[in-house]
């Protein structure tokens, strides 16, 4: 059994990038692009009206001004403005020559059909100057940005209509056990309904991932090993869920090795979670999971997630927080790294989810985050600033 943060280092030194690909901007969402992105042109790319109303020269406020064209947002000015002149100017309109200001349409008064006069006491320029927001040649998006909706306007804005991103790792999902049915058949008296393979086929759709289910292998050897060796040779992380603790039925360690994967670790010092296998076979990877639901949710998020951010190039900070426990919390042993489900409240604070144990997946479903108390700790008096994932 090793500590959890052992753990993510040999994760770390066994992780491989994916290879790369080119992905339009109507999928590339949740991606995360493989290499630096520039700018191809200055934004705004000339000055341009921050409001609706009239383009001058700020000198001329006092006086009566001539209207020489209308200019709607998309047309290039063809008047000059001299002493005494102005145009109107459409928001996102391209600021004419020889002016320096834009009053605002409200602050205006019509003398006649080209004439106006500025009545209001002061105005701002009101127009945005050229590359004041991106200049040509910038670098605005890093290598290993996660794509967002606000980075694919970027991408949009620079012309970069098909990045390159690092290709989407597919995940293959099996359940082990024959206590277990599918959720639309009835469970015999001694059978249950498989929930984790579900679970875990949304939480890789969640974590941007193409997910494969490849069913229920029964508990015999052979039956798991074929389905091992099917995923494997589709997938870039295959998962198992169930049969990797001291049961007389708990064989997958060796079928993992029958499958040519070499185990990297067996268990972490961990609850929930403890009997956890990483396992990688070249650029394969091979993780199983414990079979109660909690143990599988949680450990998906604080340790797949984590291959996955490294196999995909990710390298924008985890999804965490240090906010402060809103009670005094307790627990029994202290032998172990624990995570536990907590909610936040708008006081600002992480409650505690009342929460049963590993079979207890109920209890997520109330929880906006995974928090962490260390090996040795028994108590956290209210207050506590918590490690919380985001969930």
């Amino acid at each position: 059994m090793i500590q959890f943060e052992e753990a993510l280092r040999i994760i770390e030194n066994c992780a491989i990038p994916l290879a790369t690909e080119k992905a339009s901007l109507e999928t590339c969402l949740g991606r995360v692009l493989a290499v630096d992105v520039f700018s191809d042109m200055d934004m705004p790319p000339f000055d341009k009206s921050a409001v609706d109303g009239y383009a001058c020269r700020f000198t001329d406020l006092k006086n009566d001004l001539k209207v020489l064209e209308t200019i709607p947002a998309g047309k290039v000015p063809e008047k000059f403005i001299g002493k005494g002149e102005c145009s109107k100017l459409m928001t996102g309109g391209m600021l004419p020559d020889g002016a320096d200001t834009v009053i605002m349409v409200e602050d205006v008064e019509i003398i006649d059909v080209d004439t106006m006069r500025f009545i209001a006491t002061g105005t701002s320029p009101n127009y945005c100057k050229r590359a004041e927001d991106i200049t040509k040649g910038a670098k605005v998006l890093e290598k290993g940005t996660l794509i967002r909706p606000q980075e694919i306007a970027i991408l949009a804005t620079v012309g970069c209509a098909n990045p390159e991103v690092y290709k989407q790792p597919v995940i293959g999902v099996i359940s082990t056990g024959d206590e277990l049915v599918e959720p639309g058949e009835t469970p015999a008296q001694s059978q249950i309904r498989n929930s984790n393979a579900w679970q875990l086929l949304a939480q890789v759709q969640h974590a941007g991932c193409i997910g494969r289910y490849f069913g229920i292998a029964a508990d015999t050897e052979n039956a798991t090993l074929e389905l091992i060796e099917q995923a494997a040779s589709q997938c870039d992380i295959v998962i198992l869920t169930g049969g990797i603790s001291a049961g007389d039925f708990d064989f997958v360690p060796a079928v993992i090795e029958q499958a040519g994967f070499e185990i990297r670790f067996r268990s972490m010092a961990v609850q929930p979670g403890k009997p956890l296998i990483f396992a990688t076979r070249e650029k394969k990877y091979l993780v199983a999971l414990p079979g109660n639901p909690v143990s599988s949710f949680v450990q998906f998020e604080m340790t797949v997630r984590h291959l996955i951010r490294l196999i995909t190039g990710n390298s924008a900070p985890q999804n965490e927080l240090l906010i402060p426990i809103g009670i005094d919390y307790t627990r029994k042993k202290n032998a172990r790294k624990a995570f536990f489900p907590v909610r936040f409240t708008m006081e600002g604070t992480a409650m505690p989810v009342e929460y049963h144990g590993s079979a207890h997946i109920h209890s997520y479903i109330h929880a906006n985050g995974i928090a962490t108390i260390e090996i040795g700790e028994k108590e956290l008096l209210k207050g506590t600033l918590l490690h919380v994932r985001l969930i």
